[in-house]
């Protein structure tokens, strides 16, 4: 029996990078899934990943949806559940970067990634609750990141959005609890994604290597196998918790 048969997921930031792979690593394991992308690009994308999603002989669907706006959240649960039934699984992954030194950082280029970063986590959970609450289980699964525990030059409002990430994990796994509903982050470190293309090549991609024990950046996959483990049965007694995926970044 795979992993997740027929449990039901809801990504946010489904269409590419880390939310593409855990998508994928979740139909593999007999999940119906379904996902969020938000901008018109990213529409025949992810018609391509619904495709291979069916193909694996699961349900899936994609839906255009801002994370960052709480009364497109409130629809987009609505229609799946209305679609699929209900929603055992929630992967908070959309996110944005704008990095730029606090001296030079606009309002507006701090409150982008509050929004995308930040308030979906709470848009969304606070919607999912509902239904999983209902069923009495439940697994929401935040993605946060090692600069939210480190800091880092240049990325204040990053650090500050994924650092919030953290104490809100933690704050709802001890409200929800008690409904056998589980809360947890995924804290990646440096990931080969569109994102992070312009730290991959050259003499700054070896100097950043040179500060992970394991020599090399993560691969989309690697945080989707942690985002499997935190969405099956074999983390039903993990909650609240920071799973740093960094390849000994952090340490």
């Amino acid at each position: 029996m795979k992993l997740l048969e027929n449990k039901i997921a809801i990504i946010t930031g489904g269409s590419r990078g880390i939310g593409e792979a855990i998508v994928l690593k979740f139909a593999e394991q007999g999940c119906h899934v379904a996902f969020t992308y938000i901008s018109d690009s990213s529409a025949a994308r992810s018609e391509e990943l619904v495709q291979k999603c069916v193909a694996l002989g699961v349900k899936a669907k994609a839906y255009q949806s801002n994370a960052g706006l709480f009364a497109d959240c409130e629809s987009l649960v609505q229609q799946v559940v209305s679609e699929f039934g209900t929603i055992d699984i929630c992967v908070n992954n959309a996110g944005i970067s704008k990095d730029n030194l606090l001296l030079r950082m606009t309002e507006q280029q701090w409150d982008d990634v509050m929004d995308i970063n930040l308030k979906s986590v709470f848009n969304m959970t606070k919607q999912v609750m509902r239904p999983m609450m209902k069923a009495k289980s439940g697994s929401i699964i935040n993605m946060s990141s090692v600069i939210g525990e480190m800091g880092n030059a240049g990325q204040s409002s990053y650090a500050a959005s994924k650092a919030g990430v953290i104490g809100f994990t933690k704050s709802v796994a001890k409200e929800i609890g008690s409904r056998n509903i589980r809360c947890n982050a995924i804290a990646p470190g440096f990931v080969e994604t569109d994102m992070t293309s312009y730290l991959q090549d050259g003499e700054g991609a070896e100097k950043y290597k040179a500060g992970i024990p394991l020599g090399r950046f993560a691969s989309a996959e690697d945080i989707a196998n942690t985002a499997l483990y935190l969405a099956c049965d074999m983390s039903n007694y993990v909650t609240g918790q920071v799973i740093s995926v960094c390849g000994g970044l952090c340490i």
